[in-house]
């Protein structure tokens, strides 16, 4: 298996260099360590420090000022190649979540295409139920639990929970994980702030249920047809900037989490120059 080499990249030159650094460490340590785990993948990440020198065969993860209503995270390059924009919120470091929500999905379908066959859902009085029949659901990895509520710690670092395959199945099945960090305990199940996508099989066109926020039931949202670009960039470019608008907010633990680890990233770089006697 050849090794997908991801490159972070900050296109905007005000994110702090030593946290840079330590997402990229941090998540090299997910795509290497936790993705595995579940999906077969082979791949590092590292820190370009230069913006505007990316080797080739790298596909790059450019932390940007923002994106335009109509495009989404995920984009395919030149030569059919996969890349990444996340949105970089002043005064907050989320984008290490994206970030780690862009990879993942990334490098579990690196073109946004892959289809996974289960029963078809609804909402009914604001319950999700299943009905007969199959639809074949779009693969985002990080899409059905891709809230802070749901993110785990990697050296101080918030990253994304991302499914299993065992996601899809029809029913549950008692002890399997149907997510690494176990925020999500049944098949197709769709939390706060997440998202799930598929192709009507009577029409052709995508449909998804979201759920916006914990006090809102979820609804269904019918894309229309897609074409023109890979299924998850149609996603993408009508539901990412909705979804991350109102996606829960990280809760007070790891907020404080975070605050913790830049102080000591800053204590570290200082005694390490020679800073502190």
């Amino acid at each position: 298996m050849l090794t997908a080499r991801i490159g972070l990249v900050d296109m905007t030159g005000v994110v702090d260099t030593r946290l840079m650094a330590a997402a990229a460490s941090a998540l090299n340590v997910q795509v290497t360590r936790d993705l595995p785990q579940f999906w077969p993948v082979k791949a590092s990440v590292t820190y370009l420090a230069d913006p505007h020198l990316t080797a080739p065969g790298t596909w790059p993860v450019r932390i940007v000022h923002g994106l335009s209503p109509s495009e989404g995270g995920c984009h395919i390059g030149a030569h059919n190649q996969p890349f990444a924009k996340v949105i970089n919120t002043p005064g907050g470091d989320e984008w290490t979540l994206d970030a780690s929500h862009e990879i993942c999905e990334m490098l579990v379908d690196a073109f946004g295409n892959a289809l996974q066959p289960s029963a078809p859902l609804a909402v009914d009085d604001g319950v999700l139920r299943e009905l007969d029949g199959a639809a074949e659901y779009l693969v985002e990895a990080c899409e059905p639990c891709a809230s802070a509520a749901c993110s785990y710690e990697i050296d101080g670092v918030m990253v994304s929970d991302f499914i299993s395959p065992r996601y899809f199945d029809r029913a549950a099945v008692a002890g399997v994980r149907y997510s690494f960090a176990g925020s999500i305990y049944a098949p197709r199940q769709i939390l706060p702030g997440g998202r799930l996508s598929w192709i009507d099989p009577r029409t052709d066109e995508v449909r998804q249920v979201v759920r916006l926020d914990p006090a809102s039931p979820p609804s269904v949202r019918n894309l229309g047809l897609a074409g023109g670009c890979s299924l998850r960039a149609f996603v993408d470019s009508r539901s990412h900037l909705m979804m991350r608008a109102t996606r829960p907010p990280p809760n007070l633990r790891a907020r404080m989490a975070r605050r913790v680890h830049r102080d000591q990233l800053h204590q570290a770089v200082g005694f390490r120059s020679g800073w502190f006697v």
